[in-house]
Formats: structure tokens, C-alpha cells, sequence
């Protein structure tokens, strides 16, 4: 069976203009096109869009995307066992969410028992496997496994009060960093408490601290995009704002 950009766009659920980018940036191409200028997909495209589309959901970009597909290397079949080991850890998160939402209000009903723990348990499990979809890669790549592994382990550890003051204290540090970012000046005093409230939200998570690697991961702030966008979303240049500021926090 063979499809128009139409027809593909309302089958898969996204957009004619999706599928004519993916074919600008050589990542889904449509079979042939027609004289009268239809482009015609055929079932190969449409079982490569929807390896795409599985790679999207699970937070990988385009330009991954494009990489991994047109490698001499790839297995459609190993591929798709792949995504269905990925859903079910999915699974598996929200599954322990729901039964800490079910526990809460359990406990708020006087009906069970509650901890302290057991209430940020599956919150804090979720976070770090967020964390892991989204940056992962980069940041395996550029620490190691084991120092990954480590930071996961603390994540875990933490206390109800612990992760509590992590994430009040990611709360100041972003608000402080919007103010200090919009007098463009990375050297102020402003910038550099900035910096110093990123050193001590690393300590939640990193085994050991150094300079060097503050510096780096400042770096990396700029040079990934999943994570200048998030900075950037705090106000319009503040990924390199802040990675300015690190180079003066750690002379």
C-alpha cells in the first residue's frame, strides 16, 4: 500500500510538515514523487517512520536518530526489542508512581502507613531515570559509567529533607540566575552566589567535587542543546551566561 504526505501525517498522527523536514534533513525520504508533484511513500517508509517516531518518544533527537538509522550495523528487529525494553522500564515508573499516589492517599485516609521515604521514593526513582533518558548518553561519554552510576546511587539515598533542600535549593539558584543573567555580567556577585549554589546542588549527587570538572559540565551547558534549552527557558542566554560565570568560580 502506498501513501501521500497526507495520508502518512493523519496515519502516524503527526504533521505534513514533519514529514517533508524529516525528507529536507535526509531522514525519511518519500519512494517517488508523481508529475503532478505528490510524494508517494511506500510501506518501507512507513515502517522506518515509525522506528523514528519510537526513537522520539523515547527523547533521542534528530540528528541521533538519523545516525543510528542509517548505520550499517542496525537491526530493525533488535532495534524494536530495544524500544520494548525501554517502554517497560517506562512502565515500570509510572506503575511506581501510581502505587505512591494509591499509598498517599492510603495513608491521607487513615486506612495504611507512610514513611517519609516511601512518599519521595518513586518521585525521586522517576527523576533519575528522566535524567538518564535525556542526558545520559552525554554524560557517560564525557564522566564514565561509574561516575553516572554513583550520582544515580546518591539521587536514591536521599533523604526526604535532603531532596527537599535539593530541589529548594535548584528553586533559588534558577530565580537568582534569571536576575544575575539579565545584568550580563557573569563576574558579579550575584553570578558568582549563582555558581556557588550550583557547586552545592552538585554535592546531592556527586561523590567527589573538582573544579575542572564544574567547569566542563558548565561547558556542556552551551555545547548540548537539550540542556542550553533548558537554561535558556530561565531567560535568553542563560546557558552561556552561567558558563561564563563558572570560568571566573573556578580559577
Amino acid at each position: 500500500m502506498t501513501y501521500t504526505t497526507k495520508q502518512l501525517a493523519r496515519l502516524a498522527g503527526i504533521t505534513s510538515r514533519s514529514l517533508r523536514f524529516y525528507d529536507q534533513i535526509g531522514l525519511l525520504s518519500p519512494r517517488r514523487t508523481t508529475h503532478n508533484s505528490y510524494r508517494v511513500y511506500t510501506q518501507t517508509e512507513v515502517d522506518l517512520l515509525q522506528q523514528i517516531l519510537f526513537y522520539r518518544e523515547l527523547g533521542l533527537r534528530l540528528d541521533e536518530i538519523k545516525t543510528l538509522l542509517s548505520s550499517e550495523d542496525f537491526d530493525e528487529i533488535e532495534a524494536l526489542k530495544s524500544h520494548l525494553a525501554a517502554l517497560m522500564e517506562r512502565k515500570q515508573q509510572i506503575d511506581m508512581i501510581i502505587q505512591n499516589v494509591q499509598n498517599t492517599i492510603a495513608s491521607k485516609e487513615g486506612k495504611k502507613k507512610m514513611s517519609d521515604e516511601q512518599k519521595f521514593e518513586g518521585l525521586k526513582k522517576h527523576l533519575v531515570e528522566e535524567n538518564d533518558r535525556a542526558f545520559g548518553k552525554e554524560i557517560r561519554e564525557k564522566y564514565g559509567e561509574q561516575a553516572v552510576e554513583d550520582s544515580n546511587a546518591r539521587m536514591m539515598g536521599l533523604s526526604q529533607v535532603q531532596y527537599t533542600a535539593m530541589q529548594n535549593l535548584s528553586d533559588e539558584m534558577n530565580q537568582k540566575l534569571k536576575i544575575a543573567c539579565q545584568t550580563g555580567d557573569p563576574a558579579s556577585a550575584l553570578a558568582q552566589e549563582v555558581c556557588d549554589l550550583h557547586r552545592q546542588w552538585l554535592g546531592y549527587t556527586w561523590k567527589t567535587y573538582s573544579k575542572q570538572a564544574h567547569l566542563s559540565l558548565g561547558q556542556m551547558y552551551v555545547a548540548d542543546e537539550r540542556f542550553k534549552a533548558y537554561y535558556d527557558a530561565i531567560a535568553p542566554g542563560c546557558a552561556e551566561f552561567l558558563a561564563e560565570a563558572l570560568k571566573i568560580y573556578c580559577q
